[in-house]
């Protein structure tokens, strides 16, 4: 680093992205996208004539976007914010409802970024413990004096909290903000949107990156009441008014007219991914239950570093945490049924070689 850069600034421990290799691979199971193209409608949408406006600005208000929004989760325009990516959403939010030396509360294991925003803005914050089998305890997150901040699914291990045990946690924090990252519900989870009618104090958080194949358009959301809304509109126009760009913002409505085509995807990731949970454990695995599009798993058999690596070896990429407590276990991304069975026959292969 430079001798220019802000003091505080110096010891942040950046989030670090999966692998985005530059050769080809035989199959990326390691950054939670999905296996499935965009829908027709959605290609369709980045067409010449949008292209050539390119030259304009986008709408900063996003408003066909968020009406479309609005019109699939049955909310009012005004509970709707956009943003470059559910990362720039949370960006925003603990800038907004922390900030230098506010307190926030999120798990011990979950989203890396998490601890980074509040690295960042210098905030005081507090890793909850998971339970031993990783799931997480609402009760650990009752009558608290910050923000909470909560995946659900969380990541990287999958487990999901039902509606009441969300609620329970926003009723019992109505002096707080209680953010709900969703990145991962249409997997088989319980979205918490429409609580946001009942609590002001519940900001819900989506992306277009997992269930609707646009992780490289940077597409985020969120939902809360007017109030939260304007918040975050406020940071937005303090920073980059115009951070969906006019390609995003046209596929992103192409998406909402075609949802179907991206739920019917979403079921067949479901599907694989219990067909190949009943694979791993009938190898040995230890499987965490999940309601997201990868499996958290581990061998008795061989240590999960060595078997992140051989499958590295062999074009096959999934994603290996260090962090002690879950250093034995890889995070494993559902794609096709051919992909999943690539997966599984060089598990296969490796056991037999490592034992």
């Amino acid at each position: 680093m430079s001798k220019y850069l802000v003091e505080k600034y110096r010891k942040l421990k950046p989030y670090t992205p999966g692998e985005q290799p530059k050769n080809k691979v035989l199959t990326k199971l390691n950054t939670n996208e999905s296996p499935y193209p965009p829908g027709p409608a959605t290609i369709a949408a980045l067409h010449a004539g949008q292209a050539a406006d390119l030259r304009l600005y986008s709408d900063p208000d996003s408003a066909a976007l968020k009406e479309a929004l609005a019109d699939l989760y049955k909310v009012q325009k005004n509970h709707v914010f956009v943003a470059n990516g559910s990362d720039d959403i949370l960006n925003f939010a603990f800038m907004a409802f922390a900030g230098e030396g506010g307190k926030v509360y999120f798990p011990e294991i979950s989203y890396g970024f998490y601890e980074v925003f509040a690295d960042l803005y210098g905030c005081d914050f507090v890793k909850v413990p998971l339970q031993a089998d990783f799931s997480i305890n609402p009760t650990d997150y009752v009558c608290k004096d910050g923000m909470i901040v909560i995946a659900n699914p969380n990541a990287p291990t999958g487990q999901a909290l039902s509606l009441q045990q969300v609620e329970e946690i926003v009723r019992t924090n109505l002096e707080s903000v209680v953010l709900i990252d969703e990145a991962y519900v249409d997997f088989g989870a319980e979205s918490a949107v429409e609580l946001i009618h009942k609590y002001e104090n519940l900001l819900v958080v989506q992306t277009f990156s997992k269930s609707r194949s646009m992780a490289g358009a940077r597409l985020g959301f969120a939902m809360a009441q007017t109030g939260l809304i304007s918040d975050l509109e406020k940071i937005k126009f303090s920073t980059n008014p115009y951070n969906v760009n006019r390609l995003t913002s046209a596929a992103g409505v192409a998406a909402l007219s075609e949802n179907s085509y991206y739920m019917e995807n979403c079921r067949r990731i479901i599907e694989t991914r219990t067909e190949t949970k009943d694979r791993l454990t009938a190898l040995g695995f230890a499987v965490v239950p999940s309601k997201a599009n990868f499996l958290f798993a581990k061998s008795p058999d061989i240590p999960g570093a060595v078997l992140y690596e051989a499958l590295r070896e062999r074009g096959i990429l999934v994603r290996h945490f260090d962090k002690a407590v879950i250093d034995q276990y890889n995070r494993i991304t559902i794609g096709t049924r051919e992909e999943m069975q690539q997966f599984l026959s060089a598990v296969e292969e490796i056991l037999r070689e490592y034992k």
